[in-house]
């Protein structure tokens, strides 16, 4: 059977007119037809495989949808996420890329048909698997498993660009009609602005997808906790000498006692700008960062402590839970009082962590210990009574990462 070129054409075209802000993305598709494919599939070179016989026996209106559906797969990067998500969860073999394809299909069915497009015959949904829609592919991932709910997708295969594992019929990196990596973004670019300059024709799904594809929100609880860790590990941090255990080499020295490089948990003091120009919202969000913190030194809260800052230093109560932590300040920002009083506490902190809005002098010289800035974003032009006041940018010795 020849492949009915005129018919899934005609089904292309169909797709552009009820998803016009998809047509870069649609005419970019190079079509190869394939014997070995079940239905339709992509790869991550933009190719399309296409079953001569599927085409045949599927209507225009539902050809449509697939082209759609395909095509939101490499839109949405589910072969690069899924790979990046195999490698995190240590997930191999066949069995768990079919889960990744299921995933990623109920990420897509949830809002793709409907005005103009018809939901092909046997498509994936979230409430066919009892989950909620409006989700993304790995939170999807998290919720469910091979088994008799999705034996009956057992035959779905929307190829390599659905979940990044190669099939036999891919062409490769060097066969013909596959798109560079820059040919690749310029039409998801593409893709994205049509979407952003016409937003109300377009589903909530496609309008997060055009506003992050370029942007993606940066994952900054995560970069804090690794500034965190980075920081507690470094050698020499919460590292002290003890005669408790004398050192090894002393057996070399007889007569002579040498101390012990001994590890211990390290001590944190976390700096929370509580100026006028720090939101509730904001604050709210130290709190989190501060149990996190706990969490980081092994859930020891007597290795932790907390100052409260704007322009002047105050302690606050012993932090037994994160949630009970009483905030003081309100007025003009300085957190040199902050840093100041951190180092006066005794034992010494081995990490400085503040939390800060920016709109602050610091300190001149590099405190004798590591620290870390959770930085909140703001305007360049600050609140303060010169209209003209730039804050500084933080210090090149510290670790800076962005909140929110």
């Amino acid at each position: 059977m020849n492949l009915d070129e005129e018919k899934l054409f005609a089904a292309r075209l169909h797709a552009v007119r009820c998803r016009p802000y998809l047509a870069t993305a649609l005419f970019a598709l190079r079509t190869v037809e394939s014997r070995r494919v079940p239905t339709m599939a992509v790869d991550q070179r933009w190719r399309c495989y296409v079953s001569a016989a599927f085409v045949d026996r599927t209507p225009v209106e539902e050809l449509a949808g697939v082209w759609v559906h395909e095509v939101s797969h490499l839109l949405r990067d589910h072969h690069g996420r899924g790979d990046r998500y195999a490698v995190a969860h240590e997930l191999t073999g066949p069995a768990e890329r079919l889960r990744m394809n299921i995933a990623a299909d109920c990420e897509i069915n949830d809002d793709v048909f409907g005005d103009g497009l018809v939901r092909p015959e046997g498509a994936v949904q979230p409430e066919l698997l009892r989950l909620p829609p409006g989700q993304l592919m790995e939170d999807y991932l998290h919720q469910f498993g091979l088994g008799p709910c999705t034996s009956r997708w057992a035959w779905l295969d929307c190829g390599s660009g659905a979940d990044g594992l190669e099939r036999e019929w891919d062409l490769g990196a060097d066969g013909a009609h596959g798109l560079s990596a820059q040919e690749r973004d310029a039409v998801r670019f593409r893709v994205a602005e049509g979407i952003t300059g016409s937003p109300g024709s377009a589903p909530q799904g496609w309008q997060r997808w055009a506003e992050e594809v370029f942007h993606p929100p940066q994952p900054w609880r995560d970069l804090l906790g690794m500034a965190l860790r980075s920081a507690v590990s470094t050698a020499g941090a919460g590292a002290d000498y003890t005669y408790g255990r004398p050192s090894r080499r002393s057996a070399s020295l007889p007569g002579v006692v040498l101390p012990s490089l001994r590890r211990r948990p390290p001590r944190v003091v976390v700096i929370v700008d509580t100026s006028g120009s720090v939101s509730d919202t904001e604050l709210g969000s130290a709190i989190l960062e501060i149990a996190a913190i706990v969490r980081t030194v092994g859930g020891h809260r007597d290795l932790v402590s907390v100052l409260s800052c704007d322009a002047a230093t105050h302690i606050t109560d012993p932090l037994c839970h994160a949630e009970g932590i009483t905030f003081v300040g309100g007025g003009g920002t300085d957190l040199r009082e902050g840093f100041a009083k951190a180092l006066r506490i005794g034992p010494r902190p081995d990490v400085i962590v503040a939390l800060t809005d920016g709109q602050t002098p610091w300190p001149e010289t590099h405190p004798p210990c590591r620290t870390v800035v959770g930085l909140f974003p703001r305007p360049s032009r600050s609140g303060e009574d010169d209209p003209y006041y730039v804050p500084d940018t933080p210090p090149a010795w510290a670790r800076v990462v962005s909140i929110g």
